[in-house]
């Protein structure tokens, strides 16, 4: 009796749960109603069944419970039986199917005025490329991939010059208008999902699959991989920004081309000197760093990664955190330089400088560093010293103090959390891996050994 009574207490709390939860889809932001629509039916079929049989079973334990002198029926055939369940069953499984398939006939039936833009998916971060002027997308190869051609693109393809490359995991559509997306795969599996635009669509190295909606609210939804794609899967996100036409075509009118990406001149190590020379006051004049003065070591760094933290410094979206004391310091003194071009000839002058190890202040359990690191070396490279495809830094050989503080203001809140640090938000969440000091000087220790 009392396993009869916890069948239906459970078939009734899970039906209560159902109705009465307050976790529940998230408010649909694209024309995919139907999705919706197929889910409840599922819902529907799935839970009279689930109550139907949880009765049963409470109905069975009492009426066929042991009873002095009582005999159990043998039944090996029962066609009437049988009959019921073949239909019934059949019935539920196509009630479950159907909708099913005509939602997935709409989706694989792409709207002819349908915008096109193209998502890469790359360990562990987003980025977009999308049609130029001309209305088509140059062809792209992986041979072509390389730091100054991340998205793969054939320079001999004309169609390919006006299209806007998106290094940013942001990607901005207009309100109204359908959209097809193109996904593509630069490593492993990934998968592109957002939960208010109810799209889900794997990216298979090697082929280009597709998905499509029409965004219908304005507003920003997070994009997320939901393929498991290596220890930094948790940290690969992203972003739809859905606006206005008019705010979007002003946005769009922002970005960089292939032509235009291709066309910026390396930066000026010349010029870069003399503007290095204010710098030099805290990092030394061989970029060495000065930790007196809390100035990191430079020389040995990536430009790519320089011209970016320069950037964030003159923009106001690095350094400014209240307990961000030193980051502080820097941000004026990035303000100092004019455009980008200046930061690019800046970060030239940097990476030309010599290559010398700074000495080690920090000790740890190297073992215990080593197998920290090994979340780490998935971006950073085994021997810490960076990989710009997945846009980490070199570690090896520079200041230990400074990257043990980065490393608690990341784990802390105290950087990484400025909207536009989209890269700085990805670190922040690796970081909190590290969850003490210890842990953090056991990372350093390793890379110290290195």
């Amino acid at each position: 009796m009392a396993i009869a009574i916890a069948l239906v207490l459970l078939a009734l709390g899970s039906v209560l749960f159902h109705f009465l939860s307050p976790w529940y889809f998230t408010p649909i932001a694209s024309n995919w109603h139907t999705i919706d629509t197929t889910i409840a039916i599922t819902f529907w079929v799935t839970g009279v069944v689930f109550v139907a049989l949880s009765v049963f079973m409470a109905w069975a334990l009492i009426r066929y419970r042991h009873r002095e002198g009582g005999r159990a029926t043998y039944q090996p055939e029962n066609k009437k039986l049988e009959w019921w369940l073949l239909v019934v069953t059949a019935g539920g499984v196509a009630a479950m199917l159907a909708p099913g398939l005509l939602v997935w006939a709409d989706v694989i039936h792409v709207p002819q005025n349908a915008q096109v833009v193209e998502a890469v998916a790359q360990q562990w971060h987003w980025s977009y490329r999308l049609p130029g002027k001309d209305g088509k997308l140059g062809t792209v190869h992986s041979r072509f991939v390389n730091d100054a051609n991340p998205f793969g693109m054939n320079p001999a393809d004309a169609h390919g010059s006006d299209d806007v490359l998106l290094a940013s995991p942001e990607l901005h559509l207009p309100l109204g208008q359908p959209v097809k997306i193109l996904l593509r795969s630069k490593d492993v599996l990934h998968n592109f999902a957002v939960a208010q635009l109810r799209v889900k669509m794997d990216l298979v190295p090697g082929m280009v699959t597709y998905t499509w909606f029409t965004p219908i609210r304005t507003g920003s939804f997070d994009l997320l991989c939901q393929e498991l794609c290596g220890v930094g899967h948790f940290a690969m996100r992203g972003s739809i920004v859905v606006e206005e036409p008019a705010a979007y075509q002003a946005w769009l009118a922002r970005q960089p081309t292939f032509a235009q990406t291709q066309a910026r001149a390396p930066g000026n190590a010349v010029a870069g000197g003399a503007a290095y020379a204010v710098c030099a006051a805290c990092h030394g004049t061989k970029g060495e760093g000065n930790l007196a003065l809390n100035a990191p070591r430079l020389s040995g760094q990536g430009t790519w990664y320089l011209e970016r933290q320069l950037r964030l410094f003159k923009q106001g979206q690095r350094g400014t955190h209240d307990k961000d004391a030193f980051g502080k310091m820097m941000a004026p003194m990035a303000a100092t330089l004019a455009d980008d071009a200046a930061i690019a000839d800046v970060s030239a002058y940097i990476a030309a400088l010599p290559d010398a190890r700074v000495a080690a202040t920090i000790q740890g359990n190297v073992d215990a560093g080593r197998r920290l690191y090994a979340t780490c070396a998935a971006c950073h490279g085994a021997d810490g010293r960076g990989i710009a495809a997945t846009n980490a830094p070199r570690l090896q050989g520079m200041s230990d103090w400074y990257m043990a503080r980065q490393l608690k203001n990341f784990r802390d809140g105290v950087r990484g959390a400025h909207a536009q640090d989209i890269y700085g938000a990805q670190m922040a969440l690796v970081a909190g891996m590290l969850t003490d000091d210890a842990a953090v000087g056991d990372v350093l220790a390793y890379l110290n050994s290195r």
